[in-house]
């Protein structure tokens, strides 16, 4: 097979390349930044996504890196309502839990792993669009390189310069709140009783999510739109002492504010190029669906490049599908919930989550799909 060029050396991007190349097939990365990037960004691994990485030779480092997390917990602004315990999916997977660990730590990995096998990555590469000639691909750069391979995986992320080049629809919604993250050096256990690494917070108004990873501590909270993001930061203390108050400011390491979209693209192939991870679905981070279906694009076209076109066919059109039935759903049920603002229907949520964990096979059920594995795989009863 000739060479396959990525854009993108996320982990979306490099999982591809190392997909490919533990295959034998010639991958270039072409990524638009000097260096990966140093942001934090997503941190949840769900167990198939664990599965993947360890076929890849690479989740054992990872695991070193992280943080295992084999509970998560619901709560509201009273307290704890239910913790959901994953050790119920021990026959349904090997890795029984998430990991909680930035995906900037697991980039270098992938990196180190790429070019060990004899992967090429570009860095300073911006790729600004893509010819489609008779046996391949001609990748452009803003300034005239380019590149040249049978296939292009774009892992461009959510503004893919790629997909505008395409012309390929990108529809969907745009929430209307703004959401804010703080990184923390609070010690949150002890302040919150019954926490687990990853914990959601119903209400109305403020809801949260408080998230554990082997830095920080992570909350997420909803600011308005329209307003300065100055004076949102400015108030940030004073919400998150409604949080949780220690008597004193809260210490914290760095706060962003960012828009949150749901959209998935018309079509995730266009003749020899696949779109993958964000630069073909994006969805709020409710859950952690996000990264994790990236990293499944990546795995799911890399085995099907080596098979034929109708394998790639088959795979772009799988992924969509789940993109749409499965991780735009599940992520807005996920917002639906955590936001409801009817009394009676918030209650009958949060007194369902209390009957799931306390049922087992109940459990088992609403677990497999939480965790993504229901989304890939037929499971037994």
């Amino acid at each position: 097979m000739s060479r396959i060029v990525v854009a993108g050396a996320g982990p979306v991007g490099l999982t591809a390349a190392l997909a490919l190349a533990r295959q034998g097939v010639a991958v270039t990365v072409l990524e638009a930044g000097d260096e990966l990037a140093a942001e934090s960004r997503a941190s949840t691994f769900h167990p198939p996504t664990l599965e993947m990485l360890a076929e890849l030779g690479v989740v054992d480092a990872l695991l070193a890196r992280g943080l295992i997390a084999p509970t998560f917990a619901y709560r509201d602004r009273a307290g704890h309502v239910a913790t959901l315990d994953l050790s119920v999916l021990a026959r349904d997977t090997p890795y029984p839990y998430r990991v909680q660990c930035e995906q900037s730590k697991l980039t270098p990995i992938l990196r180190a792993e790429v070019e060990a096998a004899g992967g090429v990555i570009h860095f300073g590469w911006p790729v600004a669009g893509v010819d489609q000639v008779a046996d391949g691909v001609v990748v452009r750069a803003a300034d005239g390189r380019i590149e040249r391979g049978g296939w292009l995986i774009a892992a461009d992320g959510a503004h893919s310069a790629v997909r505008r080049s395409l012309g390929v629809e990108f529809a969907g919604i745009t929430y209307p709140e703004r959401f804010l993250v703080a990184s923390t050096d609070e010690d949150l256990p002890s302040l919150l009783d019954d926490l687990a690494e990853v914990n959601y917070v119903f209400d109305p108004v403020d809801w949260s999510v408080l998230l554990r990873t082997p830095d920080h501590w992570r909350v997420l909270l909803p600011t308005p739109d329209g307003t300065p993001d100055r004076d949102e930061l400015d108030r940030l203390d004073g919400r998150l002492r409604q949080v949780a108050d220690p008597g004193r400011p809260w210490q914290v390491a760095h706060a962003s504010i960012y828009r949150v979209h749901q959209r998935v693209a018309e079509r995730f192939q266009v003749g020899r190029v696949l779109l993958a991870g964000d630069a073909a679905h994006v969805n709020n981070p409710l859950g952690g669906l996000g990264m994790n279906s990236g990293i499944h694009d990546a795995v799911a076209y890399a085995r099907a490049l080596v098979t034929g076109d109708g394998a790639v066919r088959l795979a772009t059109t799988q992924r969509r599908r789940i993109a749409l039935e499965y991780v735009q759903t599940v992520s807005h049920q996920n917002y639906q919930r955590l936001t409801a603002t009817d009394p009676a229907a918030r209650t009958a949520y949060l007194d369902e989550v209390r009957a799931i964990a306390a049922d087992r096979a109940r459990s088992r059920v609403h677990l497999l799909r939480a965790c993504m594995i229901s989304s890939l795989r037929p499971v037994p009863a």
